[in-house]
């Protein structure tokens, strides 16, 4: 009974291992396709990226603003541009996909826009009611 789970398991590896051996390439990893202009995207796959850099972007400003301390409307706009300037950037220069075949720049500059005001809005008030209250 061992011997057939101990088979099993080491056919299942070497199917891995040639699934993952292409051409005498290894198959990249996740994060090295993130900055791959030469990596196929589909919609969905993009948008998950973009919303995710979107969220991050938001927690850093966030926690950034609330500990300086900034008050003020203007930074809720500062944090708009940046964050539509980071996803602008990474989508147009860094993975040079053409932007029409995901629906055009609008659909990409909203990817993920409404939940990072959300984080950030949550982590600018509570590190700075936090820190200096």
């Amino acid at each position: 009974m061992k011997e057939g789970k101990s088979a099993a398991k080491l056919n299942n590896s070497n199917n891995q291992q040639q699934h993952q051996h292409q051409n005498g390439h290894f198959s990249p990893s996740k994060f090295a396709k993130l900055l791959d202009p030469e990596a196929s995207w589909d919609k969905d796959q993009l948008g998950d990226v973009l919303h995710w850099i979107r969220q991050v972007a938001a927690l850093v400003c966030g926690m950034l603003w609330g500990a300086i301390p900034l008050v003020g409307g203007i930074w809720i706009g500062f944090f708009l541009l940046i964050s539509s300037g980071i996803i602008y950037g990474y989508y147009a220069m860094i993975l040079k996909i053409d932007e029409e075949d995901f629906g055009g720049h609008s659909a990409l500059l909203q990817e993920g826009l409404f939940a990072s005001i959300t984080l950030f809005l949550l982590s600018w008030i509570l590190v700075y009611s936090l820190a200096h209250f």
